[in-house]
């Protein structure tokens, strides 16, 4: 019975594993048939295929995107609904039913495509803004080797001059609306806000992670940022992932730069000719039959290489992305390069039914910059004589120490035997919450943290002519700078009818730390082989030989209180009020708080009745704004006590048998120090016709800085302990027009042409110097020094003129004996050197305009665009070309081909007067590009863009040095002082692929 029942058991079971398997069968079976592949194509509004549509399941992860052919194919049920969406365009969702083919046209979001611009602490639509801003987008940026982003905007943007030398390590010099301040760097600088950060770092930045840069000019604009913005302001927001998008990206380039130009300075053979037939003869130790080009020495092909990585990804509630970038500078002389990577990741996420927002991201830029003593390098390049080898027979380098003049040390020593690494480190964390409180009220709270660790080593090995009989010198500077940012604001956004009201208040702390660290000098090592990297194995004999570095820690605290309101009617009548009350711990303790107003309006004529008469015209605003916005960058936190520290030039002394540093005060107390205010007026007019094919705007604005701060007004010792103190008295006013203009020229199916041109005039003027307490008539600068001329002064700062006034001896021609002549300040012709007070003042370095034209085109697949850019009306002071001008001493420094046609007998030749100002104007090929664009057939590979890069093609100018882009920024502009590194012209060839 039980073999029955086993029996019976078993073929029941087995009939029902039958069953279920023929019913997964069929189950898999109308699965199959229920999942199907559907294809088809999504155009635009013109019926033209829109490549990169984001196509996916409602509910569901993954999807596809469409070809360069709008096509697409995907996997779906009779029962999904697909999504098709764009960035900039209208969503649309389709129930897939018994549909095998769905073809979509997608229409742009008006609403979307509105420009957006960043404002500080909000955006705005570019249409409702009251203040004068530029926008500049990613694919305006200049191409090529760029290791600054404020190359980027070279030409760009109308009133902000971007200067920039050859040298991979320095930073470029950038004034916007003229120059407004006594103080130098980060004083005369804008102020940067990366991401919301304010006061990061531009340097920590990759140009390719950056998606747009929007430039406050006026203070109507920049005071919402109070005490740091008279300089104005540079917003950079970096590129994030979009909804619905995947994104993996490569960027990548290499490139050649060579001197773009070298000075005609004569060849061993031309020189001894030169001296022969003036009946003058090389001293044997000067001439061993050589014939040395220094230029060609230390001047060599410079490569570059550059890559960026990154990828990222963006859904409904979340959204991250991470890149990295290399660069590898080599520069033009040899021993001067950079080395830079940078790496930076983020991550947002929603919480809360999208009500809570909490977001992080990390940036660290790592560079190794190598560099030479360019101070002693760049003269003695030119100046050395070519009669001589480097080396002697043994392979030491040739020096003659007791050659005097200006050429005394052998360029290539200079070069080879000392070496100077800076490694450096920036770290920049930010740490953000937004909270969605009510409709229309948002809360933002963020912190951020960012350390500048720069470790800073040299080394002048035996062999240095710059540190002779030392046996080695090395030097190690390590200092940690810090900065921490905390912020949080309201923002509230309220429309009703015709009415439209934002409203802002914030709070915002930050501490700087800087200078925390050690620097030490030391000498005297038993070889060279560790360099600066074991300071231990020096021996000084003398407690004087080990010099640390006097840097002392300080921390600076800033607490601000801000608001905003901005109101709208009917899109018509705009207004926008703000106010900022700064307190900083660097001002006196009468002054640490500062109110910073500012108030704008805007009609936008355009929507008034009586303007559809007249359709040419689609856009019309007309602005006008006043703020006050304050200059307290650049300074430390002692700036406004008294200080005691050791004097330049103190003697130690025996304090109770032991040897310790003379100690006394070293900076005067002034309790009433305060910011430097900068007023500005500005009315401005933005408009575009013909259904905005050309737009443009126009400015014009008054800037006028007062409390100018300057630490060298004279006081009685009777009253303070030193007999200068740092104190607010001047007043700089800068007034100006700026214009820009961008014009759709020609649009059609297979060609684009886009031209952009922008200038802006300044007029820059000091108004006063003084006042009833602090008198003062002139500041004295420049002082170049050269062969008798070491107490001289060649600019002045002086009411009624402009910053970078000249101030020089009058040239009048040569007398009948070859001797160059001057105009003393009694109006006599003579012969000899004039005396200091025979100075008059010869034109200024302010440019009188600013100029740029961008233009692109893109004909199918290909595109070309390129930049002109320049200056008119500045002066240069070639003070390189006066001193190699002396033909007297050739017997001991190289001469130029210029000096031929001096007479050996000129002994004034070499004299710093007005023959050496130059015109500075020049116009520019700034940079061309071509480019080749592949989009293959393939969902996995959205385009492959090909191109090649030129800078610097040729520069147009009257100006007889190297170049004619010289440093406009700090209180000596526009001066070439033998310190010029040579400007490139550089070729790169580079790829970008999306993938």
């Amino acid at each position: 019975m039980k073999k029955i029942y086993k029996l019976i058991y078993f073929t029941e079971v087995g009939r029902l594993r039958c069953l279920l398997i023929m019913l997964m069968l069929l189950s898999i079976n109308v699965m199959a048939q229920n999942t199907r592949n559907i294809s088809g194509r999504v155009v635009d509004e013109m019926n033209q295929p829109m490549p990169g549509v984001t196509i996916r399941i409602k509910g569901a992860a993954g999807g596809t995107s469409t070809n360069t052919d709008g096509d697409y194919t995907i996997s779906v049920k009779p029962s999904n609904v697909l999504v098709f969406s764009m960035m900039g365009c209208i969503s649309k969702e389709v129930p897939v039913g018994n549909q095998t083919r769905i073809n979509i046209t997608l229409l742009p979001d008006n609403q979307k495509l509105k420009e957006v611009v960043v404002i500080g602490y909000g955006t705005a639509n570019k249409k409702d803004v009251t203040g004068a801003v530029t926008s500049i987008k990613s694919e305006e940026f200049n191409q090529g080797v760029m290791v600054n982003p404020a190359q980027l905007l070279q030409g760009k943007v109308s009133g902000l001059n971007v200067t920039k030398s050859g040298d991979p390590n320095a930073k470029p010099s950038t004034i916007l609306r003229g120059p407004s301040t006594l103080r130098e760097g980060a004083a005369q600088e804008p102020f940067y806000v990366i991401d919301g950060v304010p006061g990061a770092s531009i340097d920590l930045l990759a140009p390719s992670d950056i998606e747009n840069i929007d430039i406050l000019k006026d203070a109507s604009s920049t005071a919402i940022y109070g005490s740091r913005a008279a300089n104005g302001v540079i917003i950079v927001t970096t590129k994030r992932s979009k909804n619905g998008q995947a994104r993996l990206a490569y960027s990548g380039y290499a490139a050649v730069e060579k001197v773009s130009r070298k000075y005609d300075m004569l060849s061993a053979p031309e020189l001894r000719q030169y001296l022969a037939d003036n009946k003058q003869v090389l001293n044997a130790a000067d001439d061993d039959g050589s014939d040395t080009n220094w230029q060609s020495l230390l001047e060599r092909t410079g490569y570059s290489t550059n890559h960026n990585l990154s990828y990222g990804g963006g859904g409904q509630s979340s959204d991250y992305g991470a890149s990295v970038n290399y660069l590898d500078n080599k520069g033009i002389l040899k021993n001067t390069s950079l080395k830079r990577t940078i790496v930076r990741a983020y991550l947002n996420q929603k919480f809360f039914n999208d009500k809570l927002k909490l977001g992080l991201t990390i940036t660290n830029s790592n560079s190794k910059s190598t560099d030479i003593y360019q101070s002693t390098a760049l003269p003695n390049m030119l100046f050395y004589l070519p009669t001589v080898s480097p080396f002697n027979a043994d392979g030491s380098y040739k020096e003659n120490y007791n050659r005097t003049g200006s050429g005394t040390r052998n360029p290539l020593s200079v070069v080879d035997n000392n070496k100077i690494d800076n490694l450096n480190n920036k770290t920049l964390i930010n740490g953000m919450a937004q909270l969605d409180i009510l409709e229309g009220l948002k809360f933002t709270a963020s912190v951020s943290s960012q350390r500048d660790q720069n470790n800073y080593s040299t080394y002048l090995n035996s062999q240095s002519g710059l540190a002779r009989g030392v046996n080695g010198q090395a030097q190690k500077i390590d200092a940690l700078n810090k900065s921490q940012v905390l912020e949080g604001y309201f923002n509230y956004d309220k429309s009703i009818g015709k009415h439209s009201l934002k409203l802002l208040a914030g709070y915002s702390w930050q501490e700087d730390r800087t200078n925390d660290g050690f620097g030490v000098t030391t000498q005297n090592f038993s070889n060279d082989n560790l360099g600066y990297n074991n300071l231990f194995l020096s021996n000084p004999t003398l407690l004087s030989q080990i010099a640390f570095n006097n840097a002392p820690i300080s921390t600076l605290r800033l607490i601000s209180y801000y608001g905003r309101v901005q109101y709208n009617y009917n899109e018509k009548y705009l207004f926008q009020a703000s106010l900022r009350d700064d307190g900083s711990s660097a001002f006196g303790r009468n002054n640490r708080w500062g109110l910073f107003p500012a108030v704008s309006a805007g009609w936008r004529i355009i929507g008034e009745e009586f303007m559809k008469s007249l359709p040419a015209i689609s856009d019309l605003k007309l602005r006008a704004g006043y703020g006050v916005s304050g200059n307290s960058l650049g300074f430390d936190a002692f700036s406004s006590l008294l200080i005691y520290g050791t004097l330049s030039g103190s003697n130690k002394f025996l304090n109770n048998g032991n040897i310790s540093n003379a100690i006394g005060p070293v900076r005067n107390e002034n309790p009433n120090l305060k910011w430097e205010s900068t007023a500005t007026s500005n009315i401005g007019l933005d408009f575009g016709l013909f259904n905005n094919r050309l737009t443009g705007s126009v400015d014009f604005y008054i800037k006028q800085t007062s409390d100018l701060i300057y630490d060298r007004y004279e006081v009685s010792t009777t009253q303070f302990f030193l007999p200068t103190i740092t104190a607010n008295v001047g007043k700089i006013r800068n007034t100006g027009v700026e214009f820009s203009l961008n014009a759709t020229v020609i649009k059609s199916d297979s060609f684009k042409w886009v031209s952009s041109p922008n200038l802006a005039h300044n007029k820059n003027k000091v108004e006063t110097l003084s006042d009833d307490f602090y008198k003062i008539a002139a500041i004295q600068t420049a002082q170049l020094g050269g062969k008798g001329q070491s107490g001289n002064f060649s600019q002045l700062i002086q009411p009624g003129y402009a910053l970078g006034t000249f101030n020089l001896w009058n040239y009048a021609g040569k007398n009948a004996a070859g001797v160059s002549t001057y105009i003393n300040a009694a109006g006599q012709t003579i012969a000899t050197q004039p005396l200091t007070t025979d100075a008059k003042i010869a034109g200024d370095a302010q440019p009188k305009l600013i100029y740029g034209w961008a233009n692109s085109f893109n004909y199918k697949n290909w595109d070309f665009n390129f930049l002109v850019r320049g200056v008119l009306g500045n002066k240069i002071l070639n003070a390189t070309k006066a001193s190699l001008n002396n033909p007297a001493d050739a017997k001991l420094q190289n001469i130029p081909r210029f000096t031929l046609g001096e007479s050996f007998n000129d002994i004034n030749a070499y004299l710093i007067s007005d023959r050496f100002l130059e015109s500075g104007s020049y116009l520019r090929l700034d940079n061309a590009t071509l480019g080749y664009t592949i989009k293959p057939k393939s969902p996995a590979i959205k385009a492959i863009r090909l191109y090649a890069t030129a800078n610097n093609l040729f520069v147009i100018t009257k100006y007889s040095g190297l170049d004619p882009e010289i440093n406009i920024g700090g209180l000596t502009p526009g001066i070439d002082n033998n310190n010029y590194y040579p400007k490139t012209r550089t070729f790169s060839f580079g790829v970008s692929a999306s993938f």
